[in-house]
């Protein structure tokens, strides 16, 4: 049986361009990709904080250290320069790799520096 489990997440990343007539993708900072082991033409999920939009496209490689979070073509309707998102991957795993499976979860300040890294989210209370 394989599972689908979120494999990396960059979490509160910010928009920095919106272009419409680019070929459709989002490019991320290339040491946020190798971070986050986010391939570039992997298959991505936006979740835009700022206005509640997800979306799917997929990852091509920014200029490393530049910050760049931009998203482009038509996905571009559905966020703006500041807003808020978290980008996922997800990958299947067998009931092995699962044993000692982690995911790469990088938290960003606002600027698209990292603030931390883990591979645990906290348990939600009540």
């Amino acid at each position: 049986m394989q599972s689908v489990m979120l494999k990396a997440k960059l979490h509160k990343a910010c928009v920095t361009h919106a272009v419409l007539n680019y070929e459709g993708s989002c490019a991320i900072d290339g040491k946020l990709l190798d971070m986050s082991g986010i391939r570039e033409f992997e298959q991505i999920q936006i979740y835009n904080v700022t206005n509640g939009e997800r979306f799917t496209t997929y990852a091509i490689r920014g200029e490393d250290n530049s910050g760049i979070i931009s998203i482009n073509g038509a996905a571009a309707h559905k966020a703006n320069v500041d807003d808020i998102i978290i980008i996922c991957a997800y990958a299947s795993y067998s009931e092995v790799e699962l044993i000692n499976f982690k995911p790469r979860l990088i938290y960003m300040n606002q600027d698209n520096t990292v603030s931390h890294a883990s591979n645990a989210i906290p348990v939600q209370v009540a």
